[in-house]
């Protein structure tokens, strides 16, 4: 059973499958496949490669192509926050929903709350920043098998 669905669902679906890809990369200590990420954190590898090049591009992992290619940390696991990881997958994970006119005080209303959940997604990502992978890491114990 997977437990990316429990608990509290705060921010972009992606942020916890981005994290648990950090993290499998960081204990590895050297290169994934998105395959094997994916099945290290129970998601589709074509999802996963999205959410990977979202890393890719915020310049948190690196990718090498080819048959032996994969993922890799560009920065330590020290180097590397909640808060950045965040802000990389909630960029790319926007969807265009349809607009609906609901007039002035619609567009209004709109731009209004677009800017409340501005700022309460900075606020997020500034308390994120504050924790790091490696940090993360020490808080939960890894089974070898």
């Amino acid at each position: 059973m997977s437990t990316a669905n429990r608990g509290v669902n705060i921010g972009p679906p992606r942020f916890k499958i981005a994290v648990h890809a950090i993290v499998w990369l960081a204990k590895s200590g050297g290169m994934l496949s998105s395959a094997m990420i994916a099945n290290q954190v129970d998601s589709h590898a074509t999802f996963m490669r999205r959410v990977m090049q979202a890393l890719s591009v915020a310049g948190i992992v690196e990718s090498k192509g080819g048959r032996e290619g994969g993922y890799f940390l560009r920065r330590t696991a020290e180097q590397i926050t909640l808060g950045e990881i965040y802000a990389a997958v909630n960029t790319c994970s926007t969807e265009h929903e349809e607009d609906v006119d609901c007039g002035e005080t619609g567009e209004r209303l709109d731009l209004e709350l677009e800017k409340i959940l501005s700022e309460a997604e900075q606020k997020t990502i500034d308390f994120l920043r504050q924790y790091t992978i490696t940090e993360v890491m020490s808080r939960i114990e890894f089974f070898t098998t």
